[in-house]
């Protein structure tokens, strides 16, 4: 009744035909050359809500990532969008969301330099005791916090604190650990930016406005529909050093720069650490590793790794990107690199000049424009032919040349972080002068230009052969590297060489924007009123010619004559931040709805306030380790400058209590400008003099040598 058994099947297996055999080998090798089917990528993008990922919770929840695109989300689909956020987090193991705001003046100071808010995307029912999923959309675009405890330059009070965030659509929401992190603005009860972002999206805003309705006036009938934007590529440099030898250093630990510290018989003078092997006999390899792929899953494009020129430092560079997400994803980065150092025993410095004697680091922001629909300005070739303008190119590089030459204290300004006093002006970092090179062929087309020739401009890219018959002759761009120009151009893009390691970008930004923006309006103002498009160029070439400088910027004779033709010149970072309260910059910036007085005034206290601060953090550290570490010291070798060291700490004591009575904020700051580049540049050498005559043994504080090199200890 169970009927008969079935034999198992014995003949051989079908050998598939040779049409599906080559088709099956041919998927096999797409998917084997596919990226994201690799196990080290697979998690790429995977937490960060956009792209794709935006689009499959978002179908999921009746609607698509296309919703993202317009930022009328936030009043329309506000509730849809959280919806999907949250299914995404919970899939990702995050249950706690946060308003990512960026205060003012935070460089150096605030681990990540943002703002964070944790709230659980649960609620609690009281009546059954459980809790339940909490997230809606008024949850999502909206947040407060106080606003008078954050540097805001008077904007604030204890009586008037009320802040608000809104988020910034720019941005994609990011998720790490258990919170996912939503891109803020931060402003007061009255909307006045008390932030480092919402000055640069009105930046934004008026360079794409004016700048659109430029590119109409030169023959781009699409220009208004498509607008512009701008792209930038944040490179970061770094140091990496022992985390056991940090703790030994008190001034690394508060200030992120040593104060003192006798540089050691062999620093970089054989240029042997730029671009060596990342050896895996260090955690440095390891430590950079993880970085990325920490970054990887944020969706931040983390492609380079190298080492820099100095001992122990090192850099990361990214893909270019929109200069909101760009920013964004520096500031996280800064903080990864923090962070995931002291997993791997390190300490991350991403001060300017930690140590005396030796390059220092910068963030080189790769800057361009581009329309709406990715079309470069600054390339001849696209722009002339979007436009149907053979000369459309030179008359937009004469405005850029123009903002550069008029607005180049605004420039120096955004640079005027406290660690760029050490770094600007040697060891390939450009000086204080802000002059822009261009090298040889696009000098001399934009001076073909001026002088009435129109011919198209034809870059002698070049090749080099070596005389190697199995290495063939290979191109060369037209443009040479200045390495001592802070805004050099470098086809496509303009890179601002001067910014500082541990900055955010976004005053730099602001400031580019806002410039070209202003130039963009003048000329089509002009245009408008009758002018040809061709003359104006001609007259901006000629009038701030003197701002183009391919020749050494270190050179003496050079530097002097930039200054003389009247090139913007600020050494004193406390003067550059000055500039923000002049008449010229403050009728510019409110002109173009970048900020208004009160705004652009209250940053230039905070800024002041900043630096005073972060040198007073310098002076007390400096004054603790003398007493606590350099006497003692010197007292049990029984040799050494001990009066020389007691009157460092009496005069530094002093010059603090007179910052200290100042109550203005230039005045202080000026003060502490003496102190720190005059009279503690000069006490260090007492103490590094003693350093170099106590024992080893006696010396409590890590040296130079213990800090710098991680192959040898």
């Amino acid at each position: 009744m169970f009927g008969k058994k079935k034999l198992a099947d014995t003949s051989p297996p079908k050998v598939p035909s040779g049409a599906v055999f080559e088709q099956a080998e041919k998927e096999a090798r797409k998917n084997k050359l596919d990226a994201s089917t690799h196990p080290e990528f697979a998690l790429y993008g995977k937490h960060v809500f956009t792209g794709q990922v935006a689009d499959d919770y978002l179908k999921q929840h009746g609607s698509s990532g296309a919703i993202l695109k317009e930022h009328s989300w936030v009043k329309n689909h506000a509730d849809v969008v959280a919806s999907a956020m949250l299914e995404w987090a919970i899939d990702h193991g995050a249950t706690t969301f946060c308003h990512w705001f960026q205060p003012l003046a935070s460089s150096g100071v605030r681990h990540g330099q943002t703002g964070q808010v944790y709230n659980m995307m649960l609620k609690f029912n009281n009546k059954t005791n459980k809790v339940e999923y909490d997230f809606k959309g008024k949850d999502l675009v909206q947040g407060e916090t106080d606003g008078s405890s954050f540097p805001n330059g008077g904007l604030r009070a204890t009586h008037t604190a009320a802040g608000y965030l809104a988020i910034d659509t720019s941005s994609p929401v990011f998720l790490r650990g258990d919170t996912i992190f939503i891109p803020s603005i931060f402003v007061s009860y009255y909307g006045k930016a008390l932030d480092e972002k919402t000055p640069l999206l009105r930046a934004n805003d008026a360079m794409s406005t004016h700048g659109a309705r430029f590119l109409k006036h030169l023959g781009m009938e699409d220009a208004i529909e498509h607008g512009l934007k701008a792209n930038i590529g944040l490179e970061q440099e770094l140091f990496l050093i022992s985390r056991e030898q940090f703790f030994r250093r008190p001034d690394l630990q508060f200030c992120g720069r040593t104060v003192m510290g006798r540089v050691p018989p062999r620093d970089q003078e054989m240029c042997d650490h730029y671009m060596g092997a990342l050896s895996t006999a260090t955690p440095a390899l390891a430590c950079m590793k993880e970085i990325q792929d920490e970054c990887f899953k944020m969706g931040i494009p983390l492609k380079t790794r190298h080492r820099e020129v100095a001992p122990g430092q090192f850099e990361f560079a990214p893909e270019y990107g929109i200069n909101t997400v760009q920013i964004d994803q520096n500031l996280t980065v800064m903080q990864v690199i923090e962070e995931v150092a002291a997993k791997h025993g390190l300490a991350a410095l991403l001060q300017e000049k930690p140590f005396d004697g030796i390059n220092g680091s910068g963030k080189h922001n790769n800057w361009s424009i581009a329309t709406g629909n990715d079309i470069p300005l600054f390339l001849p070739g696209p722009i002339n032919k979007a436009t149907n303008n053979p000369v459309a190119f030179p008359i937009i590089m004469a405005a850029v040349v123009a903002a550069i030459d008029e607005h180049g204290d605004l420039m120096r300004m955004s640079i005027a972080s406290p660690g760029n006093d050490f770094r600007l002006g040697a060891m390939e970092a450009p000086p204080a002068i802000v002059s822009t090179y261009l090298g040889a062929d696009m000098t001399n087309y934009l001076k073909a230009f001026k002088d009435g020739d129109s011919k198209a401009y034809l870059p002698d890219t070049g090749s080099i052969d070596i005389g190697v018959k199995h290495i063939p002759a290979f191109n060369i761009p037209s443009e040479d590297r200045n390495r001592t120009s802070p805004f050099p151009y470098g086809g496509a893009r303009f890179e601002f060489r001067a910014v500082g390691s541990s900055q955010n970008c976004s005053m730099v930004n602001t400031v580019l924007n806002t410039i070209c923006a202003a130039k963009f309006a003048e000329f089509s103002d002009r245009i408008e009123a009758g002018e040809t498009a061709v003359d104006i160029a001609k007259e901006a070439l000629n009038k701030h010619w003197k701002v183009i400088f391919n020749g050494n910027g270190y050179d003496l004779e050079s530097q002097a004559m930039l200054t003389k033709s009247g090139v913007w010149r600020i050494d004193s970072g406390v003067e550059a931040i000055k500039c923000l309260g002049s008449e010229k910059n403050l009728a510019l910036f409110d002109k173009m709805g970048v900020m208004a007085k009160d705004e652009m005034l209250a940053r230039e206290v905070s800024l002041h306030d900043h630096y005073t601060g972060t040198v007073v953090m310098e002076a007390g550290s400096f004054c603790d380790m003398v007493n606590r570490h350099v006497i003692p010291s010197v007292k049990a070798a029984g040799q050494g400058p001990l009066a020389g060291l007691v009157d460092a700490v009496k005069i530094i004591t002093k010059a603090q209590e007179v910052i200290h009575e100042t109550e203005n904020h230039y005045e202080k700051a000026c003060l502490a400008r003496v102190l720190r580049l005059e009279t503690m540049v000069e006490l260090r050498k007492v103490c590094d003099a003693a350093e170099e005559i106590v024992p080893a043994d006696l010396w409590t504080l890590a040296s130079y040598k213990q800090l710098l090199f991680l192959d040898s200890h």
